[in-house]
């Protein structure tokens, strides 16, 4: 009998967001199942494209002919029926297509990589295209980089049948092989072989002894080497006489080999800690898909408890999965799981090659890892039988997916932990609203711990009005109270952590004879001035050009910096601490891979004295000898157009305050600002969420805001800015049709930085509770902005956005 297939074909529009039938042939029967990558012809022209399996069949509904399967890239399905159950479900909730779902579940090397090639079926053409070939068979077809007057000639040639264009689909996953060596000699073989051997043969007899003594034992070249001391040259002469052989192997690449591993025990609890931890594992016991959060002070040892409560997991035969914000940020979290759990760690990060991100893929999904580490990415990890999902610092924004699918880990993690009948544990000192509000109401269990595990209390905060200092002092950066503790800190031999939320030397260039600004020609934003490279750069676009001599709008010299820098700041703390060794950790000092890891191990190992960073230093850090943290400007999240910016702002104060006062010294926090009497910044100094909470949720409710409303993000983009509002000017009319009176809209407006790469950005923001009509209309929007993307206006739709700018 004959049997077809459904197919997920590559091609993310809404025209293709549904299964195409495709007939199997007979070579292909044993070999195919759901969930496995295939090659298949697809629209006019049969081009190849990557597709995946999602139903196998024997009696199709469709009378006409089909099309066959080409090949299948895989021996084993790639996507499970979680996961293909999880695609279908993602894609109704983010307004995503199918397609674009699943390929968010697999590493980047299982994507399809599509080669378009010109072939040459006859030598009978002009000498034009004739020289377009160099004399080859075929070559790379790329319409944008060919000239118009050879384009028309090839188009010319292909009608007449003389050239062909081809599409091929290539599997970028590659398999890492090394040479290994396995000696085949018996114990009376080396006995006749070391009595042939010359008396000045040492490397030989060398080799001889070492395989003597590793009979049948298949090892990789490179440590035979190192461990002999002999060269490849005399290995390939113990080969040729008969006594090894040499081999490919696989070799799975390690990204834990520079991790600073000592194997770790399970520590006392506190009485918090235990209850906590009992409570999670009793409900894994039981299986149930609870959602806890877990509340405590920095420093209360909360990542203890996930490491407890993942040991009971794997006593229970069960897997774990722990996502953190960014991990390239953490990587003392890593480290800490594994030095717990060793081998049976595996790492899913966007700081990993794509060779090592594969191979981890491929380690957990064969189950030779049990526990997955990773960023937001990795709560699609393939793990089996989950018995619980944590979610450290739930709150960061970092967990929310900035294109399709617009996904937020949380999300993800409770609908796998539903399938898998397994708790969730969200964990933070300062959740977000939403779970805070969650918890009160019941629909998370709550869980606190209010102290820290050495007992010591919190850090003592002091907040400096920089708009008194500015009458003491010319000094805008270091308030008195600031460079005077740094002085003592530095003295005491102890560290010192200073954050600033913005990289760069200055904010942005202005001429003081005409008021020019130096702005970004793609972007509505100014470039901001990079010393280390001399260049002005855009941050959000990426370009960058030469600091100019001369204004050039007047050409006046009077040209002037404004705003600090993280690079700025380095700059003037070399001049005044000038004994003082600094590390400075922010976008561009770690652009390189390990760059952060490398940072901040020399910080640990007290090779510096100050770390100074973005945010990126405010979270994740534990070492007991920093006892001074200092805030250079508190005020950097507050000025945005963003409903969140008040408690992005305490979450950040809260969050780097808690990396003062670790271990049994004392901590101290300096805090400077501008804005001394906002609630969000007075009530980071009392370190006092419950308070904070109170008065944020109060301000929510008056604004109809989260998480007393929902609210969907609907934006339009356009290299013409008439067209961009237009068209959101017509989806506001329409969607109006489609709510109740309880609804709120916003817009339609410019977007806060309505220019981006040279594309122009309108949005209208829906805040709503119960409107049954419409995620109907905007199924009805992504359907049909299929069409406008032909006329360059491209629609996105983003539920629960984090922020609105």
């Amino acid at each position: 009998m004959t049997q077809y297939a459904e197919i997920i074909v590559d091609v993310p529009t809404m025209q293709t967001d549904k299964p195409f039938t495709y007939k199997v042939d007979e070579h292909l029967r044993n070999r195919i199942s759901i969930g496995m990558r295939v090659i298949v012809p697809f629209g006019k022209g049969d081009r190849l494209i990557q597709g995946f399996v999602v139903r196998i069949f024997d009696n199709p509904k469709y009378q006409g002919q089909l099309k066959k399967i080409i090949s299948v890239i895989d021996l084993a399905p790639v996507l499970n029926q979680e996961c293909l159950k999880l695609a279908e479900w993602m894609a109704q909730e983010t307004f995503s297509f199918r397609i674009t779902c699943m390929q968010a579940m697999l590493p980047s090397a299982m994507r399809a990589q599509y080669q378009k090639k010109l072939v040459l079926l006859s030598n009978d053409i002009n000498k034009d295209v004739k020289s377009f070939f160099s004399g080859e068979g075929e070559k790379d077809f790329d319409e944008q980089k060919i000239p118009t007057r050879i384009l028309g000639q090839l188009i010319k040639a292909r009608q007449q049948n003389k050239v062909e264009i081809r599409y091929t689909v290539k599997d970028k996953a590659r398999v890492k092989k090394i040479i290994a060596i396995k000696s085949i000699l018996t114990e009376a073989s080396v006995v006749k072989e070391r009595a042939l051997l010359r008396a000045n043969a040492d490397n030989l007899k060398k080799l001889l002894k070492f395989l003597e003594s590793h009979p049948n034992e298949m090892m990789p070249q490179r440590k035979v080497e190192k461990a002999t001391n002999l060269s490849s040259n005399v290995l390939r002469t113990g080969e040729k006489k008969g006594w090894l052989t040499r081999e490919k192997i696989e070799e799975y690449r390690d990204p834990r080999k520079n991790l600073n591993i000592t194997r770790t025990l399970p520590k006392m609890l506190t009485s918090q800690q235990n209850q906590a931890v009992e409570t999670v594992v009793s409900e894994m016991k039981r299986e149930k898909a609870t959602t806890f959060l877990l509340q405590g002070v920095t420093g209360s040892g909360k990542t203890e408890v996930y490491l407890q409560v993942i040991a009971n997991a794997l006593t229970n035969k069960k897997t774990a999965l722990m996502l953190v914000p960014e991990i390239a940020l953490t990587p003392q979290m890593v480290e800490r799981v594994t030095s717990r759990f060793g081998k049976k760690v595996a790492l899913l990060h966007s700081g990993l090659s794509s060779g090592e991100r594969f191979d981890e893929w491929r380690r957990i999904e064969k189950n030779e890892a049990q526990v997955v580490v990773g960023a937001r990415s990795a709560v699609f990890a393939p793990l089996k039988n989950i018995g619980v999902i944590i979610i450290d610092e739930e709150h960061e924004a970092s967990y929310k997916q900035d294109n399709m699918p617009r996904y937020h880990a949380r999300d993800i993690a409770k609908w796998r932990a539903k399938y898998h009948h397994c708790p969730v544990l969200l964990g933070s000192a300062t959740p977000s609203l939403e779970s805070r509000a969650r918890a009160q109401k019941g629909v998370y269990r709550w869980l606190h711990m209010d102290t820290r595990v050495n007992q010591q209390p919190l850090p003592q905060v002091t907040v400096i009005d920089m708009r008194r200092e500015a009458h003491f002092s010319n000094n805008m950066n270091f308030s008195k109270a600031m460079l005077t503790n740094i002085q003592q800190t530095l003295e005491r031999d102890e560290q010192i952590i200073l954050m600033l939320n913005r990289r760069g030397y200055s904010s942005f260039m202005m001429c003081r004879d005409c008021g020019f600004v130096l702005k970004c020609p793609n972007c509505d934003i100014s470039l901001t001035l990079h010393m280390d490279t001399h260049s002005m750069k855009c941050h959000y676009c990426g370009h960058e050009e030469p600091i100019p001599r001369s204004c050039p709008s007047c050409n006046g010299s009077r040209i002037r910096y404004y705003g600090t820098g993280t690079q700025q700041v380095e700059t003037e703390l070399k001049k005044i601490f000038k004994q003082a060794k600094i590390l400075r950790m922010d976008v561009d000092t770690t652009r390189r891979k390990g760059a952060h890891k490398r940072i901040l191990d020399k910080f640990g190992q007290h090779e510096a004295d100050i770390l100074l960073g973005t945010q990126m230093i405010a979270k994740g850090l534990d070492y007991p000898n920093v006892t001074l943290v200092g805030v250079l400007n508190a005020d950097t999240a507050l000025g945005m157009a963003d409903f969140r910016a008040s408690e992005k702002t305490f979450q950040l104060l809260t969050q780097v305050s808690g990396r003062a006062g670790r271990a049994d010294k004392m901590g101290k926090v300096i805090i400077q600002t501008y804005n001394p009497d906002h609630y969000a910044i007075k009530l980071a100094k009392e370190q006092n969420y419950e308070l904070f909470f109170r008065k944020e949720m109060s301000i929510r409710h008056q604004g109809v805001y989260p998480p007393y409303y929902y609210t969907v993000q609907i934006t339009a983009s356009s290299r013409d800015e008439d067209q961009a509002a237009k068209k959101m000017y017509q989806i506001y009319g329409e969607i109006k049709k489609h709510l109740s009176q309880q609804a709120v809209v916003l817009g339609p407006t410019p977007q806060a930085v309505a220019r981006i790469n040279n594309r122009y950005f309108y949005q209208i923001i829906v805040k709503y509770k119960h409107e049954n009509k419409l995620f109907a209309y905007l199924d009805e929007v992504l359907h049909k902005s299929q069409k406008d993307e032909r006329d360059g206006i491209k629609i996105m739709i983003d539920r629960e956005p984090l922020n609105f700018v």
